[in-house]
C-alpha cells in the first residue's frame, strides 16, 4: 500500500484525526498542484478537472486538517477516480 493509500485508508475512517501536513501529501498525491496561499489557506488545482472542484482550498487549524475540508477531498477523489 503506498503512502497515499494509507492516508486515504486514515482519512475515511477517521477525518477528525489527519494532520494538515498528511492532507497536503493526499491532495498532491492524486494530481493536485500547489497553486497559491491567500491568507491562511493553501490552494490546489487540478489540471484535469475544469470544474469549481478544481480549485481545493485547505487550511491548517493547529496542525490538524479541518475534518469538513477531509471530507471534502475525499468526496473529490471518489467523484473523479481519482486513486
Amino acid at each position: 500500500m503506498s503512502e497515499v493509500q494509507a492516508i486515504y485508508a486514515k482519512a475515511q475512517t477517521s477525518p477528525n484525526n489527519i494532520t494538515f501536513s498528511e492532507l497536503c501529501a493526499l491532495i498532491e498525491g492524486v494530481g493536485f498542484e500547489f497553486k497559491r496561499q491567500k491568507g491562511s489557506h493553501r490552494i490546489y488545482k487540478h489540471k484535469a478537472i475544469h470544474y469549481a472542484d478544481c480549485l481545493l482550498p485547505v487550511q491548517d487549524r493547529k496542525g490538524n486538517a479541518k475534518p469538513y475540508q477531509v471530507r471534502q477531498v475525499l468526496k473529490i477523489i471518489d467523484s473523479y477516480n481519482l486513486l
